[in-house]
């Protein structure tokens, strides 16, 4: 079985046995990344049942029905999805929607960020799972590019609720720490819950070199 058919076989076990919006929109994710536009399209609107905020499901909606060349229901998904992220502070799919909106030649909307009207104390922060004001963590939960990101951008409720979250991902998939691959396999799921990519990391990560 390749990496990717082990994935949709853990994600379909995980959306049947525990249905959220994370397991239905790993699923999703995994089904695109298969090129499996149709049932990734149907898992992405099951996540989206779950949690309307999911801005990631958006956009990857909008690339799969483009791939279908379905453009017209795309540009309406896309644009709901924009205006989501962009209340959200969600900054990485708002780009990536924007640009999926210009390639189609749609309009992309006219918004202002709520982000930027929020205020913030010194010990909150404007969570991007939630895009609401949240606890700011003590410390990065682990070391490296990963936990540098996920200081900077996630509140101490979200990371806690992911703890919650990881143990059933643990459990489901029986995962040991000691081996390399089982520990590849939780960053996955974790990165996949937050609703961002190896990418975004990378490109904070940059950023926050050269500034």
């Amino acid at each position: 079985m390749s990496n990717i058919e082990e994935r949709i076989a853990q994600w379909e076990k995980m959306a049947n046995d525990a249905p959220d919006s994370m397991s239905w929109f790993s699923l999703g994710n995994a089904y695109r990344e298969a090129e499996r536009y149709e049932d990734a399209i149907s898992a992405f609107n099951k996540a989206l049942e779950y949690d309307k905020t999911l801005s990631r499901a958006y956009q990857f909606l909008g690339q799969c029905l483009i791939h279908l060349n379905k453009e017209d229901e795309a540009a309406a998904l896309l644009t709901d999805g924009y205006k989501i992220a962009a209340e959200r502070g969600d900054v990485m799919p708002q780009k990536a929607m924007g640009a999926l909106l210009e390639k189609i030649g749609k309009p992309v909307p006219e918004v202002e960020s709520v982000q930027e009207e929020v205020e913030l104390t010194g010990e909150q922060i404007l969570d991007h799972r939630t895009g609401k004001p949240g606890t700011k963590m003590p410390d990065p939960p682990m070391r490296g590019p990963v936990g540098k990101y996920i200081y900077d951008h996630f509140s101490q409720e979200t990371w806690r609720e992911w703890i919650g979250q990881g143990t059933k991902v643990i459990n489901e998939l029986r995962l040991d720490f000691s081996n390399d691959e089982h520990q590849r396999i939780y960053e996955m799921h974790m990165l996949e819950w937050l609703g961002i990519t190896r990418e975004d990391i990378d490109e904070y990560a940059k950023q926050m070199q050269e500034s």
